[in-house]
């Protein structure tokens, strides 16, 4: 009876916080999900608030005026560093899968020393597998969100250099700033799982770290969002 005893309470100590670190996952979630729709409802009040939306603006604007013709140089110069840029990011979205992977086979070398401060979550090698499984699936959205990006810097490296003297509808300068800004959008991505990484590695630690770790990536991440308010000023 006193081990069938023991193994209940060890149960309901393991859903418990289990639980705790569930509850904690989805308050990191809700918490950015809420910063984005909250910048969402801001660039609807003013479409230039943030820097994306304002390099949005920028590169249509930039695509309109390589097309109108003399600067070809100028646009496989910038769409080479861009796609450098994707391809240097892809490549260390990689080498962080097959880190995570060598930190998931060392789980049982890891776990004391890693939940040494964790004193209110789920400290079970399960639980620490679940971990590396978001971890891994947040490093492959990072990786696929680059590699597009690179797909459509190549496409645009292309249509950019038709002349605009063909007139071909699909080759407008409006189309080819779709696929740019589309390509600006998959980088965005990108950037934002890897940003989203920092709590995921300190809910390694502990879900009381993970929270305080998505605060601090909140202020860090409307601090670099917000384009200068004289540059919003002036499109007003």
């Amino acid at each position: 009876m006193a081990g069938t005893s023991s193994l209940a309470m060890n149960r309901i100590d393991f859903l418990g916080a289990t639980l705790v670190d569930a509850a904690c996952l989805a308050a990191s979630v809700l918490a950015l999900a809420a910063y984005h729709l909250f910048i969402r409802h801001k660039l609807r009040q003013d479409p230039t608030y943030t820097v994306q939306a304002v390099n949005t603006i920028a590169r249509t604007a930039w695509v309109e005026n390589i097309m109108a013709g003399g600067k070809e140089v100028l646009a496989v110069q910038t769409l080479r560093n861009s796609t450098m840029a994707a391809t240097f990011l892809a490549s260390t979205a990689v080498l962080l899968v097959m880190g995570t992977l060598t930190l998931s086979g060392q789980g049982s070398q890891l776990e004391a020393s890693w939940h040494a401060l964790n004193k209110i979550g789920a400290v079970h090698s399960a639980i620490w597998i679940v971990k590396l499984l978001f971890l891994l699936l947040d490093f492959f959205v990072a990786f696929f969100s680059f590699a597009s990006a690179i797909r459509l810097f190549n496409h645009v490296g292309y249509m950019i250099n038709v002349p605009l003297s063909m007139a071909h509808k699909a080759i407008s300068p409006q189309h080819v700033a779709i696929h740019l800004n589309r390509a600006g959008g998959h980088y965005s991505i990108g950037m934002r799982a890897f940003y989203f990484a920092v709590p995921l590695v300190f809910w390694l630690f502990g879900p009381l770290f993970m929270l305080a770790a998505t605060l601090g990536l909140l202020v860090v991440l409307y601090r670099h969002d917000r384009a200068p308010s004289e540059m919003a000023d002036d499109y007003r």
